[in-house]
């Protein structure tokens, strides 16, 4: 079929993770068959968020299609925050979502991952159990520590008992991490939330080919505007290079 028979359009998905549904948006581009890239939000954000959606459509530009969704007990997916919130349970959504959009006949066959703050640590958990061709994180903690630290700090616990960020946001993946290649890595160093050592000590650790970014001034939430620019325009140029054309 003609690539000009097709249009650009966003589709609702719905898809069953540890017996909750979740609910996401698949973004399509003007391709047949295009490769796909699953985005994992943050603790406390959703499928929602102003950066996925700019990255969705910058992706669709360049013929590459989004999935964006919330994970459990966020936005209109399924479940209680306090209850199904964990890093275990943020890698099966990821897993899960994978598996949903596989089932779409109009997709092609690479997948690539992003994943901001405690998404990007679910992305690299998730490149550890599926083949991934690209992965792009955003200021991801390779330990829970920090988190707890910074909401201790900040007086800020979203009204979320201590035992929650001890039991179940007690993560830490530094070890597992040497398989994971054809990674760019953006860092702000002047993150309040996750230190930029995690960014370095993460490229120090994953194999070629990869990338680090770290922004001067650059914040955890990254609310510098020519921050995101650089952010949208290397990411989307990096899902281009290793999806669109992963052998050259």
């Amino acid at each position: 079929m003609n690539i000009t028979n097709f249009q650009k359009k966003i589709i609702p998905v719905s898809f069953l993770s540890n017996g909750f549904h979740l609910k996401g948006s698949l973004h399509l581009p003007k391709a047949a068959r295009p490769p796909v890239i699953i985005g994992s939000h943050g603790l406390f954000s959703t499928g929602n968020s102003p950066k996925q959606i700019a990255l969705a459509q910058k992706c669709t530009d360049l013929g590459v299609a989004y999935f964006r969704f919330d994970h459990s007990g966020c936005g209109e997916s399924g479940g209680e925050f306090r209850e199904v919130t964990s890093l275990e349970g943020r890698v099966s959504d990821l897993l899960n979502a994978v598996n949903a959009v596989e089932k779409y006949p109009i997709r092609g066959d690479n997948i690539g991952v992003f994943g901001s703050s405690m998404g990007g640590a679910a992305a690299l958990s998730l490149a550890q159990k599926t083949e991934i061709k690209a992965i792009v994180t955003v200021a991801a903690p390779l330990r829970s520590a920090p988190i707890l630290t910074a909401a201790r700090s900040s007086g800020d616990l979203r009204d979320l008992p201590i035992s929650f960020y001890k039991n179940q946001l007690n993560f830490d993946i530094s070890e597992n991490l040497s398989g994971i290649s054809r990674i760019l890595i953006f860092h702000g160093d002047a993150d309040e939330v996750v230190p930029v050592s995690d960014a370095r000590e993460l490229y120090s650790k994953v194999s070629s080919p990869k990338k680090i970014v770290v922004q001067e001034n650059g914040d955890h939430p990254m609310s510098d505007i020519h921050h995101q620019i650089q952010f949208m325009r290397s990411s989307a140029d990096w899902f281009d290079r290793w999806l669109n054309n992963p052998d050259l």
